[in-house]
């Protein structure tokens, strides 16, 4: 009973000196914190004022501290630049940034701040910093740096009679919004982002960090994501929209999920607008080794290698549109790299994959849209840049690219474009593979009022050169069994000039039924300065292909008399009269296939 007793004293006794203790401890602590948090708001308003040389100015509605917790939490924190000192600064030509921020937070989160460390041994060392909803707006005044006296200290040297060290395991910022104002144009102009998270991690500034090139704002890793960004364009005729953005600068990998570029429909986007209609899908982009900082610092992009993988790209042209008078040497993509880009660019490799590429245009008298198709785009451009430094080296940027034409037959094309050269001169050669010639129908019916009954391509091979001026090439265009329909815009079938396009004008057979001798076309091609580039290139293979099928200037004449010619009697003479003269060609071309083979025996 007694030792039970005894027992029973020594807790009790126990229990008593760690109240006491507790008490001991936290009074101090409670004392600490109500006499520290007042001071904290005091010290902080006045290192933002005196760090930043009076430019901010920093207020918040509440502070909480907890010293044994190492945590510290403010409330309604605004930080706001006073625009009036900065104006005096630049006046004054002193060194200010080309542009200012605001910040609005609700509630900011220090933790895990060793208070005897930095006591002791000067070294700042928190393990996580938490921003909720903050929101920035960044306001820019100015597009070059002032040739005022710039600080040129290391921000280690700046701070290293305070802390020793500065060590921060991790920064979040959820829920970011972000507005940009620029004032440097005639007006201003403004953007907004939403939805974004920033991840800082291993933040160190110390003697040896400050030299340490692989961080980013003495960062380890600093990782951006953009969540459902959209953006309508000022006419209204376009929304924008990407999906999710992020970019670590560690791995110095940006990588973009779902971005659209889509249009109101045709009809009301055509009656709004006289340009074209552009329709753009992408499902992913990722830029390889992109250096951000040179980005940020010069407003230049370097990437080693871009990848797009699985989209679309849709044109309609505009039915409304006017006739182009001017030089449209500025769509040419080797002008475009030189003079259109506003800023510099180098991409070392840009890889597509799985893409496809739909051309839409409607023909006034049938008023209905042919649509040229290219599926499983596949295709690798190199050397994309207009750095003079690096044009010096290497001015050649080359594309290889593989499709399938209307979905069927395999397409390889590969482009040369001289980046520098005066002329703006490129080449391309191209390869078509076997395929049925009734797939081109559904274009060449609403676009040309001819729909092919049956044919077979059984290759097709061009190699062009060209300056923005000329273009010189051969086309070789081989097919078996071609028969056509000429039609009216009803698409009922025009007989007798269908007849005459059949007997006289077209050839069926490339090279001509039993024989062995090719036709090929040698092109010579002047661009009217209206021509854009990708219809240039079409105008020249298309007058390749006519020249192998037989039809050339003077088989056009015949057409054209034919289409123009409504009394029945004449259209017969007419077409008595050609197969008349088809047969001397076809005679006469046989007596020269003969003449070769009796020449090479």
């Amino acid at each position: 009973m007694v030792e039970t007793t005894k027992k029973r004293r020594w807790l009790k006794v126990l229990l008593i000196v760690l109240a006491v203790l507790a008490v001991l401890i936290l009074v101090p602590v409670l004392f600490l914190n109500s006499y520290l948090e007042p001071k904290l708001s005091d010290k902080l308003k006045t290192a933002v004022a005196k760090g930043s040389d009076s430019l901010y100015t920093i207020d918040f509605s509440d502070a909480k501290l907890n010293v044994l917790q190492g945590r510290v939490v403010l409330y309604g924190i605004k930080l706001k630049p006073n625009v009036d000192v900065y104006r005096a600064k630049r006046e004054n030509k002193e060194h200010v940034p080309n542009s200012l921020y605001e910040l609005h937070v609700q509630r900011l989160i220090v933790s895990g701040v060793k208070v005897a460390d930095l006591y002791f041994n000067k070294r700042l060392s928190i393990s996580r910093i938490t921003l909720d909803q903050p929101e920035i707006i960044a306001s820019k005044y100015a597009n070059k740096p002032d040739s005022g006296k710039k600080d040129n200290r290391t921000l280690y040297q700046k701070i290293e009679k305070t802390f020793k060290s500065v060590n921060v395991g991790e920064l979040r910022l959820s829920n970011i919004r972000l507005k940009n104002i620029n004032y440097t144009g005639p007006k201003p102009s403004r953007s907004e982002l939403k939805d974004m998270d920033i991840l800082g991690s291993s933040l160190l500034i110390d003697s040896a960090s400050q030299s340490d090139t692989t961080r980013f704002l003495f960062f380890k890793d600093v990782t951006t994501q953009l969540h459902n960004y959209t953006s309508r364009s000022a006419d209204g005729l376009y929304t924008f929209k990407v999906k999710a953005v992020k970019l670590s600068t560690q791995s110095k990998k940006l990588t973009v999920d779902g971005l659209y570029l889509t249009p109101i429909d045709y009809p009301t986007f055509f009656k709004k607008s006289k340009s074209d209609r552009f329709d753009i899908h992408l499902e992913n982009i990722v830029l390889h080794n992109f250096d951000y900082n040179g980005f940020q610092d010069n407003q230049s992009i370097d990437i080693k290698k871009m990848e797009i993988d699985k989209g679309s790209f849709g044109l309609y042209s505009n039915y409304n549109g006017k006739l182009q008078t001017t030089d449209r040497l500025v769509t040419f993509p080797n002008w475009a790299i030189r003079e259109k880009m506003p800023m510099p660019v180098n991409i070392d490799t840009l890889d597509l994959k799985q893409m496809s590429f739909t051309y839409s245009q409607r023909n006034t008298p049938t008023m209905k849209f042919g649509h040229v198709k290219f599926n499983s785009i596949n295709g690798r451009f190199l050397n994309l840049t207009n750095r003079k430094d690096l044009l010096k080296k290497n001015n050649i940027c080359t594309a290889d690219i593989t499709s399938l034409f209307m979905g069927k037959g395999k397409f390889d094309l590969h482009f040369v474009f001289n980046l520098s050269d005066p002329d703006y001169s490129y080449a391309y050669k191209g390869h078509l593979a076997p395929m049925d010639m009734t797939i081109v129908t559904p274009v060449l019916m609403p676009l040309s009022m001819v729909k092919i009954n049956r044919g077979r391509v059984t290759s097709f091979d061009f190699n062009v050169h060209s300056t923005q001026k000329v273009s010189k090439g051969t086309v070789s265009f081989l097919y078996k069994d071609l028969n056509v329909d000429v039609l009216r815009p009803d698409y009922t079938k025009k007989t007798l000039i269908s007849a005459l396009a059949n007997t006289v004008i077209l050839k069926h057979d490339n090279p001509d039924d039993g024989e062995k001798t090719l036709r090929l076309a040698n092109v010579v091609y002047i661009r009217p300065k209206n021509f854009p580039f990708f219809k240039t290139v079409w105008h020249v293979l298309l007058n390749g292909i006519k020249n192998c099928a037989g039809v050339g200037p003077a088989q056009e004449k015949k057409l054209n008399a034919q289409q123009d010619t409504n009394d029945k009697k004449e259209q017969e003479k007419i077409i008595k009269k050609a197969v008349k003269e088809k047969e001397k060609e076809d005679k006469k071309f046989k007596e020269k296939v003969e003449e070769k083979k009796k020449g090479k025996a």
